[in-house]
């Protein structure tokens, strides 16, 4: 086992979350500095990570089960995606900080949920029970959130 799996070994789903949101900042750092030194195979390296990530948290989302706030991720995903495709585009250092301060803004309220007593009682609920198939980490509220690129 390596090191990033021993890490994450005995981590709640919302704090395999937060990791994976960890993974995003680094390779958006990673990729703001390709831009700045000119490394157009590193940038689009970087940003492929940030779209791998971001296609599995959307592809992990319950609509049947998350409700609004399943839909409010799914428009912060895309929204992402938008923000990084238009950065590395367009080799914006401003495009890629903005969705680096979104990312931190909504990796900051997956971390609070990680902590609540709430949502880790609801998840040991939810291990007990019979498993169903796609069944993915509960989702925040984030009530009538929209978002754009």
């Amino acid at each position: 086992m390596n090191y990033q799996q021993q890490t994450l070994t005995g981590k709640n789903p919302v704090e395999l979350i937060v990791a994976l949101y960890d993974g995003m900042l680094r390779f958006l750092s990673e990729a703001i500095a390709a831009v700045e030194r000119g490394d157009a195979s590193g940038r689009r390296i970087a940003i492929k990570r940030v779209f791998d990530i971001l296609m599995h948290l959307q592809s992990r989302l319950r609509m049947d089960v998350g409700g609004k706030s399943a839909q409010a991720l799914s428009e912060f995903y895309a929204a992402i995606f938008s923000l990084c495709l238009e950065g590395s585009r367009l080799c914006s250092v401003a495009r890629l900080e903005e969705a680096m301060a979104c990312v931190r803004d909504v990796r900051e309220a997956w971390s609070v949920a990680a902590r609540d007593p709430e949502v880790l009682t609801m998840l040991e609920r939810e291990a007990e029970a019979p498993q169903m198939t796609g069944a993915s980490a509960p989702e925040p509220e984030m009530a009538g959130a929209r978002w754009s690129a």
